[in-house]
């Protein structure tokens, strides 16, 4: 693997690295100690099926606490498996958690929607994601899905586990928070970003559309079939780019000037480009404390 001119990009410039290639460390998920000292463990499985059969597929998961993998498969129908605890400070903690959090599934023509729902949950516009609140109770769903081959995904969850697929061809738009997102064997196009860890992805073939993979605190890990054709849009500060290809520089665009008390202010741009064989789509990779890494896959 050949460094990319061991490219380091600064916020007003580029600074030169040696090789080192040491991954970031990633900041570990919340916990709560030992407050929560009842658990409840339950086990879901069911098997959903696409209304609209014709339909192109979509499957959306929507998760806060707890992982996510998902499987590619050849059947029709998609099957779900979710181990369930309730962590709690008491009984009574229990029973509230089994009252409010409830597991909702919809299907619409050719989408199944699945999501993760309670009082957590925020309900305006300026409340990102969820609510950091102490509710007496968390409720971890471990998600395990096996999809047909050819199908959409949507998966978010926030933190308590990792969001791994396998073996699925199509778009994809996939998001963590303190965790891993891990892709392998994907065909198509979309695309993945965590805050607190490694964002990896192995093409099965090389994507047609423009991808963003991204992280604060973590690597930016991507195998990709020979033959690549693509234009690599990269910023790391902490960090350097690595690349299997061969690789030819371009020109970075003059970010746009902005107005100051009636004065124009110019900014240089934070990402570095280069051109893998004839150029292609955008891939872009964007990490703060980790390293880029440009694999070819064998």
């Amino acid at each position: 693997m050949k460094k990319i001119a061991s490219l380091v990009l600064a916020p007003m410039g580029i600074a030169l690295l040696g090789l080192a290639l040491a991954g970031a460390p990633s900041a570990p998920p919340e916990t709560k100690g030992d407050k929560y000292k009842i658990e409840d463990k339950d086990r879901i499985e069911q098997t959903l099926k696409f209304k609209d059969a014709a339909a192109p597929r979509e499957v959306k998961l929507d998760n806060v606490f707890g992982a996510i993998e998902v499987r590619g498969t050849d059947g029709a129908d998609v099957t779900l498996s979710a181990a369930k605890t309730i962590r709690a400070v008491s009984p009574d903690a229990v029973k509230k958690a089994k009252d409010e959090v409830k597991l909702d599934i919809r299907t619409e023509g050719g989408t199944i929607d699945i999501y993760v729902d309670g009082p957590f949950r925020c309900q305006t516009h300026d409340c990102p994601g969820y609510k950091d609140r102490d509710f007496g109770y968390e409720v971890h769903y471990d998600f395990v899905l096996s999809v047909p081959r050819k199908t959409a995904l949507t998966l978010k969850t926030v933190t308590g586990g990792d969001v791994a697929v396998r073996g699925v061809e199509g778009r994809f738009d996939v998001s963590n928070v303190n965790g891993k997102v891990l892709l392998e064997g994907v065909d198509g196009s979309g695309e993945a970003r965590t805050v607190n860890g490694l964002v990896r992805v192995g093409f099965a073939r090389n994507p047609k559309a423009n991808c963003i993979f991204k992280t604060i605190n973590g690597d930016v890990e991507l195998a990709f079939r020979d033959g690549l054709a693509a234009d690599i849009k990269m910023k790391t500060f902490n960090g350097e780019a690595f690349s299997d290809f061969e690789v030819k520089s371009l020109p970075s665009p003059a970010a746009a000037p902005e107005s100051k008390n009636g004065r124009f202010i110019y900014k240089r741009g934070g990402f570095s480009s280069v051109r893998i064989g004839a150029g292609g789509p955008e891939i872009t990779c964007d990490t703060l404390n980790g390293d880029i890494l440009i694999r070819k896959s064998h």
